[in-house]
């Protein structure tokens, strides 16, 4: 009887543990997703695209552009509120950015297990991308 209570306290105790422990704080989503690159060139003008409404959250992309090429992206609305969601968007976000930069168009890949967040960027990309006229 007493191994059975030593073993169920540890076995309780190893699983409060367990749970309780946090693998990411999510913090660096704010600093990676809303800031910009810098630009390439010391002019240009903002665009923002219409707010895509994912399953996941809404999306909201805003693009400098000067002399008709893409310099910045910054993307100021983006799924938040959960650990799952700043762990998702801490990740594909920059990969969108770069991805953007390098097209030079919203014809980018989505990025794995961000598949509904990458949707909403290429949306609200192309929205800025035709408000920009180019």
């Amino acid at each position: 009887m007493r191994r059975i209570s030593l073993w169920m306290l540890s076995t309780v105790a190893a699983l409060v543990l367990l749970f309780s422990y946090r693998t990411s704080t999510g913090a660096a989503v704010a600093e990676t997703a809303a800031v910009a690159p810098a630009t390439t060139s010391g002019e240009g003008r903002a665009f923002t695209g219409d707010t895509a409404t994912t399953r996941e959250g809404d999306v909201q992309v805003v693009i400098t552009v000067a002399d008709g090429k893409i310099t910045s992206v910054a993307v100021p609305v983006y799924p938040t509120g959960s650990q799952k969601h700043d762990e998702i968007s801490a990740r594909a976000l920059p990969v969108l950015v770069e991805a953007t930069l390098a097209a030079q168009s919203a014809d980018i890949d989505s990025v794995s297990g961000a598949t509904y967040t990458s949707g909403g960027y290429r949306q609200s990309l192309q929205s800025a991308i035709d408000a920009a006229g180019i």
